[in-house]
């Protein structure tokens, strides 16, 4: 079931275009990773889809409506977005932080309800955030404190939920930590995640549906299979890469081994010596 698309999107910076005529699904109930290199768009486009971004052209649809012409409480109701490297005000606790997932379903600037502290609570023990309820957000470490981020999103009860590359700046044990939590919460809450990722391997593994961007198009779509190929590894990455089969989960895994071209500077230094060779050839003869 397809409950979000995009139809005809362009998406500009100023003058710029970085995303022309886009028109993909996301599959409600599962896990969609974006995929591409730096400056891709692939940002872009999950910060359009968020309604963080207006298009310049075309619409986001949400069973069949345009999120950009929905008031602001109405769409948060619906998607929920972490961008990269949120920051918390010092002193705030995990419970203040979450709270304020709860509010598109408040009146005015009323407190908490029975229910807001309810669900508060809820977000705080699905993520395992419990016994870090009081701590200041500041004094987690860079797990914890993006597992209370992922909270204060699961308090607005969305359906829908954005990640911006959620494991950036993590060490490893942290960056399984986090998308072991998602995939609970997508396999548990039966949550829709949308979510950028720079790890194609984690991708690959955590993902059940993949769009691979390059200059704002889509160069490849669909299961970790049908996206992690080495035709489209070249075609996106400019990488040569020997896709293997992960033994414990029967998914490919990405192993670059090559530039797939050499870059601008690297081909003008090779052509500088080969002329300089053939130079000193011919002053030999």
């Amino acid at each position: 079931m397809i409950r979000l698309t995009t139809s005809n999107l362009d998406i500009s910076y100023e003058e710029r275009l970085i995303v022309q005529d886009l028109n993909i699904g996301i599959p409600q109930g599962k896990i969609t990773a974006l995929v591409g290199a730096n400056g891709s768009g692939k940002s872009t486009i999950l910060k359009t889809m968020a309604r963080i971004m207006n298009p310049s052209k075309g619409k986001v649809l949400l069973d069949g409506k345009s999120i950009h012409k929905q008031s602001t409480k109405e769409v948060a109701k619906q998607l929920a977005i972490l961008p990269q490297n949120p920051t918390a005000p010092d002193g705030l606790t995990v419970s203040e932080l979450v709270s304020y997932g709860r509010f598109p379903h408040q009146r005015g600037f009323g407190s908490l309800s029975k229910e807001d502290r309810e669900v508060v609570k809820w977000a705080v023990e699905v993520t395992g955030m419990s016994d870090f309820a009081d701590r200041p957000v500041d004094q987690l470490s860079g797990g914890q404190r993006q597992r209370a981020w992922i909270a204060m999103a699961l308090a607005q009860e969305t359906d829908i939920l954005f990640l911006d590359e959620p494991t950036t700046f993590l060490d490893m044990a942290h960056q399984l930590e986090v998308l072991h939590l998602l995939r609970k919460l997508n396999e548990v809450n039966n949550r829709t995640i949308v979510m950028v990722v720079h790890d194609l391997n984690h991708a690959a593994r955590y993902a059940d549906h993949m769009i691979a961007i390059k200059s704002g198009t889509v160069k490849g779509e669909g299961s970790p299979l049908d996206v992690i190929t080495p035709e489209i590894m070249r075609e996106v990455f400019n990488i040569e890469a020997d896709i293997v089969t992960d033994p414990r989960t029967g998914l490919p895994l990405c192993l670059p081994f090559a530039l797939a071209a050499l870059p601008v500077a690297d081909r003008v230094m090779k052509d500088a010596e080969r002329e300089n060779r053939e130079e000193l050839k011919a002053a030999g003869a």
